[in-house]
């Protein structure tokens, strides 16, 4: 049977959310930033007012201001934007159960058993015949319509839809037309709708993949779809093949079913300093409290342990920098922070001035892994249920209730709770932090 999937897109979500609650900002440019006060104070969402002005996603508060000097300026609220997004997926719960969380903002949805419940369509359902019978373009947008329409009424929010056969196609359409608008790649046009696109636009392509790709001459998504496998995966390895079929229509990953998870490959948290980081010390210390929201995060995707640190580095010319190590099996906060602490001290002398830093850990065991005689002797269960239990504490009396020394020294870093305040967007393949940088 032909699929029909969805990818859904909430246009500007976050300030979207403001204006519902504060009607006053309708018309106006809005960013939505963190503290002006600090270099945590970046543009996390803005309005299309302030988009027509310049204003981008990761600019500072005095850039936006700069760019745009009638914007207003919100903090963020997660847990209302968090109550939204469960709201609008309540709505796409109308229409089918394969419903898949990609972001706060975004989800594909499945409806291919479920276009009985849709309003009737006063249009020919199917063109062609056998093989080549297909759904036509105009029923596939009256679906798109149906559920976008239903958002914007209901709870005022606007959402840009692509509707297509794959997962991929279709979140290459919900990037065609914003905001509110739907799109269609279906069998029927496909090849005349996004193969003259950059290539760039390909899910998982980042800024490293779309260099190699265009120094080979595959600028576009057809060019890609009609390249020589061999070349392509010997450039690019597994995941050139992986971007072949991505280019050429060929995925046919299902869309999860709510409640489904996704399979965790790593779990991360990066932040921008509120000023340059220029002593060990101080890196360090923001190490550890990167780590600490890992680890708990961790644990609480029982995943067991995890065997690779990686670690992150912007310096204030804005260069990056990633490395990473093979460790033992570990879930403790202490043994992270470590790690990507050598690793720093391997690559870093000073003087240094870092703006942001960024711990990851993967490899997990699923809870397989035996301990060593020597883990057992250094208490590392011991240390394990002690982390355990300062997670327990903290979701009942709040991140500062409990504070390693190295934290504790710095006032500002011991209510810096990453973990509870930091949502996380999917990234692109290669781009690290790059594309899913905390918000």
């Amino acid at each position: 049977m032909e699929r029909i999937v969805l990818h859904s897109d909430l246009n500007n979500f976050y300030a979207s959310v403001e204006r519902i609650s504060d009607p006053r900002l309708t018309g106006k440019p809005v960013a939505v930033c963190g503290n002006e006060e600090e270099r945590r104070g970046i543009v996390l969402a803005k309005s299309e007012e302030a988009k027509k002005a310049g204003v981008k996603t990761g600019d500072t508060v005095w850039q936006a201001r700069r760019k745009c000097p009638a914007i207003v300026i919100v903090r963020p609220r997660f847990a209302e934007y968090m109550a939204y997004s469960r709201k609008v997926k309540a709505i796409y719960a109308r229409y089918t159960d394969l419903i898949e969380s990609y972001g706060i903002d975004e989800c594909w949805l499945d409806v291919t058993r479920s276009t009985k419940i849709f309003p009737k369509y006063e249009g020919e359902m199917h063109t062609g015949e056998g093989e080549n019978k297909h759904f036509t373009d105009g029923f596939l947008r009256h679906i798109g319509d149906t559920i976008r329409l239903a958002v914007k009424n209901e709870l005022g929010l606007t959402v840009s839809v692509g509707v297509s056969f794959n997962k991929v196609y279709a979140k290459l359409g919900s990037d065609l037309k914003k905001p509110d608008g739907t799109s269609v790649i279906s069998y029927l046009n496909y090849k005349s709708v996004i193969f003259g696109l950059p290539v760039r636009d390909l899910l998982m392509v980042g800024g490293a993949t779309e260099i190699k790709l265009c120094n080979m001459g595959y600028t576009t998504i057809g060019k890609l779809a009609a390249a020589d496998d061999g070349r392509v995966t010997g450039a690019l390895g597994k995941f050139g093949q992986t971007l072949l079929t991505y280019a050429r229509g060929e995925d046919d990953s299902p869309v999860r079913a709510v409640g489904e998870d996704r399979e965790l490959k790593s779990i991360g948290n990066s932040t921008t300093c509120p000023k340059d980081l220029t002593d060990y010390i101080e890196v360090k210390r923001t190490l550890y409290v990167l780590s600490e929201s890992v680890a708990a995060r961790l644990r609480e995707a029982e995943l067991g342990y995890a065997d690779t640190v990686h670690l992150w580095v912007r310096d204030s010319a804005l260069n990056s920098y990633q490395a990473q190590k093979k460790v033992r099996h570990t879930c403790l906060c202490g043994e992270i922070a470590e790690h990507a602490f050598e690793l720093f001290s391997e690559k870093f002398k000073p003087p240094f001035a870092v703006r942001a830093l960024g711990v990851t850990v993967s490899g997990f065991d699923k809870g397989i892994s035996q301990l060593t005689f020597d883990e057992a002797a250094g208490n590392f269960e011991k240390r394990e249920r002690a982390e355990r239990c300062i997670d327990e504490i903290r979701k009942k009396h709040g991140y500062a209730a409990v504070q390693r020394g190295i934290v504790a020294e710095d006032p500002t870093e011991m209510h810096n709770d990453i973990k509870g305040t930091h949502l996380i967007k999917p990234a692109r393949f290669d781009d690290g932090f790059e594309g899913g940088e905390d918000l």
